[in-house]
Formats: C-alpha cells, structure tokens, sequence
C-alpha cells in the first residue's frame, strides 16, 4: 500500500458508514480504563471498524483477547506508578459483529490457530480505497533546474563624439629603478672617504728612552 495509514482509515470509514450500526451508548463510553474522556470524534464507530479491518489483515486470525492488547494503553494513576490496561473488549466483539454480518470477516482455522480473517470482499474494499487515495494524492513535480538561456546584449554604435582617444597615464618609475638612483647620489661622499685613506699621515718620530744599566749586588761589590 502506498497510501498512507492513516489516510487509508478515513477514507474506509466513509465507506462503512452507510453499512455499520453505531449504538446509542456510542456517544457516553470510553474505549478503555486507561481513557479519561470519551471520544470527541462523533465517527470514531467507524474509524475503529476501518482499523479493526487492517489490523485483522496484518494479523489473522487473531481474536477479541489478543485485539484489546493493540487497542490498550497506560493508565494515569497520579502519584503510583503507571500500568498498562486492555482496551474495551465489548466495542471491539460488537464491531467485529458487525462486520461479519456485512460479509467482511469471517471465523476461519489456519494452522491450528482459530480466530477471525478477512473475506475476498474485504481484500477487495481496502485495494480498491487504497487505490483511490493515492489517485488524490497530488502529484510531485519535478524538481529538476530548467536552464534559462542568458539574454544576448547588443553593443550599441559609438559615435565620433563618443570615441575620444584616452589620455595616457605617465607611467610610475619602477621600484628597482628608484633603488638605483638612491645608490648613485651617495657614491660622491664614498668617493672622497677613500682619497682620505689614500693620502700619507705625518706622524711625529718617537723619542728613545735610553737603557738603564743593571747596578751589581751589594755582596758582588765587597
């Protein structure tokens, strides 16, 4: 089934409608111990009749015991702790009454198990919903990006006024032209620094101590 579950259930809740009986005491009854409040929905007889059927097609033959375990809950009991509870077994044993009368569900054994299984009518009604469900659907589009083709610009026509020749622009001297410049106005300083280190220092002689002479011992002299 590609329909969804839920879509699937209201739209076999409209086909039951005409067929199933909805008690009186429908409106007042909760559909579990573990509910607080009774239904709001005025249809929910035949929302649960549409989703007894698909349950019993995933699960036949299943019963009334084992269906109130799917249709249970957990139970506020304020500050104990929470259990789980079955749900209501005597809407469920009505529903499945119901549809058995219509021909949708019948008694059957299959492996040793006995239990309630669905008719070729009912395979029929929910491939035929689902069908239609998905035929509602609205279709996806594709997504993929349509290539826009660019708009073509047209150069316009200059005319003589337009067309006036573009002033030069001097250009800037180049780093390593600015580099050498900087280098030659200091080669006349270094020039005259190596013709004083050319020219001969007069330096003044220097005077000669004269070499004292050794006096002898005073034992040597005796």
């Amino acid at each position: 089934m590609s329909a969804s579950k839920q879509e699937l259930i209201i739209a076999l809740a409209a086909k039951l409608k005409p067929i199933l009986r909805k008690p009186m005491w429908a409106d007042f009854v909760k559909t579990g111990v573990h509910k607080e409040r009774p239904p709001t929905d005025s249809d929910w007889w035949f929302m649960r009749g549409a989703s007894l059927l698909l349950k019993v097609q995933k699960l036949q033959p299943i019963g009334v015991s084992k269906l109130r375990r799917h249709y249970g809950g957990r139970k506020n009991r304020g500050v104990a702790p929470e259990h789980f509870f079955k749900g209501s077994g005597n809407i469920l044993r009505k529903l499945l009454q119901q549809l058995e009368q219509v021909g949708l569900i019948k008694q059957d054994v299959r492996a040793g198990h006995k239990g309630r299984v669905l008719t070729p009518k009912a395979v029929s009604l929910i491939a035929k919903t689902s069908r239609e469900v998905e035929k509602l659907k609205p279709k996806k589009k594709d997504e993929t990006p349509v290539a826009v083709p660019k708009p073509v610009e047209h150069k316009k026509a200059e005319t003589p006024d337009e067309a006036k020749p573009a002033v030069e622009a001097k250009e800037d001297p180049k780093p390593e032209e600015k580099a050498e410049q900087k280098k030659e106005k200091p080669a006349k300083h270094d020039a005259k620094k190596e013709a004083k280190k050319h020219e001969p220092k007069n330096e003044e002689p220097k005077a000669v101590e004269p070499k004292k002479e050794a006096q002898p011992a005073a034992g040597e002299q005796q």
